[in-house]
């Protein structure tokens, strides 16, 4: 028998066992306290997020925000637009809080708020519809307008005159601070040389409401701008889609807007126009001879077609070089999603009817019929 002892292995150490798991212990309460400190310093940062993102955005502001709600909105879509417009801090908590209130059914409408409105001063206001206080001004530009008439309308119902509004709508300056502001909408096209008044066919036909005492004309500008982009902005990959610019579109849109009364005649004549584009075909249409005169005739003559401009479709084959109006949704709608036709001609008739041909034979015996 051997008298020789076992080595000693301070892992069965009895003791040696004792100080690891204390040492496993004191790590895992240190994680588990690490978590717990995390999670309460990040639910303390929350919770003070959410309550700084639900105050005024600010409480000392006097300042007068006009925000139009347009029918058929979402909460999403208000919340968006709050936010956008400087109203409210952040549009995401804003949608959980309404949801936590149960609050919903907001009023479309024309607000005027405030950014040191609380957040349930302004859910009250939304629910009952009620603005602030009313428009001091309230004008309406209807459809198929020019620049040139449009400033004749400001100018009989706000404090400046038809040749501030021109003068500020033809500023070079001023158009190059519009496009950086408004790229989706607005490019150098409108820089053009060529182009009789660069904002043609961009400030959109609609009821505008202002409520200071003195809305000057980038005012008004900016007004009409906003409501062009909530047209135009969601349709720009249909107007991609037919390889137009936002540019040519509206061209196309004030001409047919021009032509045309209903939605389903508009779709045609589109079509029509489109249909003439591509066998290289001049448009010849009127309101392009008229915007390039300068004047308003009853009858276009025929010596009315021959004058030299980049606006009359009897002189030029493409389209001409800018729009020549504002144009109505439905003739925006139009020139984005015409008509499939084999049509490449029409003509109306004395009581407002449009007769359309597909050969010029056709189109002759009809004005024959019509017209002469």
């Amino acid at each position: 028998m051997s008298d020789k002892k076992t080595p000693n292995n301070d892992k069965d150490n009895p003791v040696t066992k004792r100080d690891d798991a204390g040492i496993v212990r004191r790590i895992a309460a240190f994680i588990i306290i690490a978590f717990i400190l995390i999670f309460i310093i990040c639910g303390i940062s929350g919770l003070w997020y959410i309550k700084s993102a639900l105050e005024p955005v600010d409480p000392e502001s006097d300042k007068d925000v006009s925000v139009d709600i347009p029918l058929g909105s979402s909460t999403s879509d208000i919340a968006s637009l709050l936010e956008e417009k400087g109203i409210i801090k952040n549009s995401t908590i804003f949608r959980f809080y309404l949801k936590f209130k149960n609050e919903s059914e907001f009023q479309a409408g024309d607000y005027t708020l405030s950014p040191s409105m609380e957040i349930d001063e302004l859910v009250k206001v939304l629910k009952k519809g009620k603005v602030l206080k009313e428009p001091m001004y309230s004008v309406t530009i209807p459809e198929g307008k020019t620049i040139k008439e449009m400033a004749s309308i400001y100018a009989a119902a706000l404090p400046f005159s038809k040749e501030a509004f021109l003068n500020k709508v033809n500023d070079p300056h001023y158009m190059d601070n519009l496009i950086n502001t408004h790229p989706d909408i607005l490019s150098n096209a409108i820089l053009d040389p060529q182009i009789r008044t660069p904002l043609e066919g961009y400030l959109f036909a609609a009821t505008y409401n202002f409520y200071s005492k003195e809305p000057g004309v980038e005012k008004v500008v900016s007004k009409m701008l906003e409501k062009t982009a909530k047209v135009v902005k969601p349709r720009l990959d249909d107007i991609a889609s037919r390889d137009l610019t936002v540019h040519k579109a509206l061209t196309m849109a004030s001409i047919v807007q021009k032509e045309a009364r209903s939605k389903k005649q508009r779709r045609k004549i589109a079509g029509v126009f489109y249909n003439r584009l591509e066998k290289d075909m001049p448009l010849q249409t009127d309101p392009t001879v008229l915007y390039a005169l300068g004047e308003h005739k009853e009858k276009v003559l025929l010596e009315d077609l021959e004058v030299e401009s980049p606006y009359n479709t009897y002189h030029v084959d493409t389209l001409p070089a800018g729009p020549i109006a504002n144009f109505s949704k439905t003739s925006f709608n139009a020139a984005i999603n015409p008509e499939n036709t084999d049509y490449i001609y029409f003509l109306h008739d004395d009581k407002g009817n449009i007769h359309y041909a597909k050969t010029r034979k056709k189109h002759k015996q009809l004005k024959a019929q019509y017209i002469d």
